[in-house]
C-alpha cells in the first residue's frame, strides 16, 4: 500500500543487496519497492526517463543533484505510465518552473504509486554502483520500515534482473496505427517490446505509416500489414529470455525485408545472427554517451538505457546464417558494441536511442538510413 508524501518529512531508507544503507526522506509514494539499482547521468529529460518502459523493475538514481525543476506536463510522457520501480534524488525542486507544468514531480510519483527517496548522497551511491555494479535494492518508508537486518533480507529475496523476461509486461495489448505526417511513403510494422512514443513519431515525420504490434505478434500478423520495413523497439529485461521475438526477427531476415532495431532490438539482432549477450557491470544510462559510427567515423553524443550488450567481435567481419555482419557502432568509453549491420541483407541496429526526445539529436539520421534502406529494396522481393 502506498500514500503520497505531500511534502511531509517521512523517513525513508534505501538498502542495497550488499548491505550498504542510505537514509533520507520519502519522495513520491510512501511504502516499499524493490528493483535493480541503476544510475542515469542525464541532467534533463527526467519525465522521458520515468515513462520509458525499458526501466521496468529498475530503481533509477539520478546523478543530477536537483530534480523536478520543470514539474510534470501532459505532453512529454513516452508511454501510458511511469515504469520505474523506484526513484532516487538528492534535492527535489521545491517549486517547479515551466509554462507547461501541470503538477509537481512528487505529486506525479505519488499519484502513480511510485516509491522514492530524497535527501541522500546520490554521488556516493553512484560511485558505489560504479565500483560494485548494478544490484538489487529496496526503498522503504512509512509502515514498511523495519530493522536493517529484516530489510536487507527482503532485498536479497527479490528477483535478479539477469534472466528476467519483462517485455511482455510492457508491450501494447492491442495493435494500433500511427499515421504518416503528410504524404505516406512507406508502411512499417513496429514490434513493441517497450516502445517509446517518440519512436513512431520520428518515423511518421518521414512519411512512414507505423503499425505498432504486440510483442507476441506472429510472422503472418507482421506481413498482414504489408510492411516495407520491420522495426524492433527498445524494451526491458534480459535479451536471453526473448526467444519469440528472436524467432520472429529471423523470419523477417529470411524474407529479406529491411529491418531496423534499437536498444533491445539491437540485442535481439545479435542473438538472431548467432552472437551471445551479456550483462554489463552497471550499464549505460543517460543522454551524454559518446558513440562512434564506424561506417563514417563520426562521433555522436547519444542517449542510452541498457544493462545488457551484444558479445560480437569488433575487429572483424563475422559470418552468420544471414550473411556477413559487422559491428557498426562502438561506445568510446568502454568499446561496448553499440550497433550491428548485415552486409548481405538490408538490416541494421543500434544499442542507443536515436529518437531521444530530451536530446541529444545527433543520431536522428538513423531513421533516414532506415527510410533509404526501404526505398532501395523492392516490395515484391520481400515476401518471396
Amino acid at each position: 500500500m502506498t500514500t503520497s508524501t505531500r511534502g511531509a518529512k517521512v523517513p525513508a531508507v534505501l538498502v542495497l543487496e550488499d548491505g550498504r544503507i542510505f537514509r533520507g526522506r520519502a519522495y513520491g509514494a510512501v511504502g516499499e519497492t524493490f528493483g535493480e539499482a541503476v544510475f542515469s547521468t542525464g541532467m534533463t529529460g527526467y519525465q522521458e526517463t520515468l515513462t520509458d518502459p525499458s526501466y521496468r523493475r529498475q530503481v533509477v538514481v539520478m546523478t543530477a543533484p536537483h530534480v523536478g525543476n520543470t514539474g510534470v506536463n501532459d505532453e512529454d510522457a513516452e508511454s501510458r505510465q511511469i515504469w520505474v520501480a523506484g526513484y532516487v534524488v538528492r534535492d527535489p525542486a521545491r517549486v517547479p518552473s515551466s509554462w507547461r507544468n501541470r503538477r509537481t514531480l512528487d505529486e506525479e510519483l505519488a499519484g502513480q504509486g511510485v516509491v522514492g527517496i530524497s535527501g541522500i548522497d546520490t554521488r556516493a551511491l553512484t560511485r558505489h554502483l560504479r565500483e560494485r555494479g548494478a544490484m538489487r535494492v529496496g526503498i522503504f518508508s512509512g509502515e514498511a520500515l523495519a530493522d536493517d537486518a529484516t530489510l536487507l533480507a527482503r532485498v536479497q529475496e527479490a528477483p535478479q534482473m539477469k534472466g528476467a523476461s519483462l517485455f511482455e509486461e510492457v508491450t501494447t495489448p492491442e495493435a494500433y496505427v500511427v499515421p504518416a505526417v503528410g504524404e505516406k511513403k512507406f508502411t512499417v510494422a513496429a514490434i513493441d517490446l517497450g516502445i517509446k512514443g517518440m519512436t513512431p513519431q520520428r518515423m511518421a515525420e518521414r512519411g512512414i505509416e507505423v503499425h505498432v504490434l504486440p510483442a507476441t505478434a506472429t510472422l503472418d500478423e507482421v506481413y498482414a500489414v504489408e510492411p516495407d520495413g520491420v522495426f524492433f523497439s527498445n524494451g526491458p529485461g534480459d535479451p536471453a529470455t526473448a526467444d519469440h521475438p528472436v524467432a520472429l526477427m529471423r523470419g523477417v531476415l529470411e524474407r529479406g525485408t529491411p529491418l531496423f532495431g534499437i536498444c533491445f532490438g539491437n540485442q535481439l539482432l545479435g542473438r538472431a545472427l548467432g552472437f551471445g549477450t551479456y550483462k554489463l557491470k552497471y550499464g549505460h544510462r543517460g543522454i551524454n554517451q559518446p558513440v562512434q559510427d564506424r561506417t563514417t567515423g563520426k562521433v555522436e553524443v547519444t542517449a542510452h538505457n541498457h544493462g545488457f550488450a551484444v558479445d560480437a567481435p569488433t575487429d572483424k567481419v563475422s559470418e552468420t546464417p544471414f550473411g556477413r555482419a559487422e559491428v557498426s557502432h562502438v561506445c568510446l568509453n568502454d568499446n561496448v558494441v553499440e550497433g550491428l549491420q548485415l552486409l548481405d541483407r538490408p538490416a541494421f541496429s543500434v544499442q542507443y536511442h536515436p529518437e531521444a526526445a530530451a536530446g541529444p539529436h545527433d543520431a536522428a539520421y538513423l531513421f533516414d538510413r532506415f527510410t533509404s534502406l526501404m526505398s532501395t529494396v523492392p516490395m515484391e522481393g520481400q515476401r518471396a
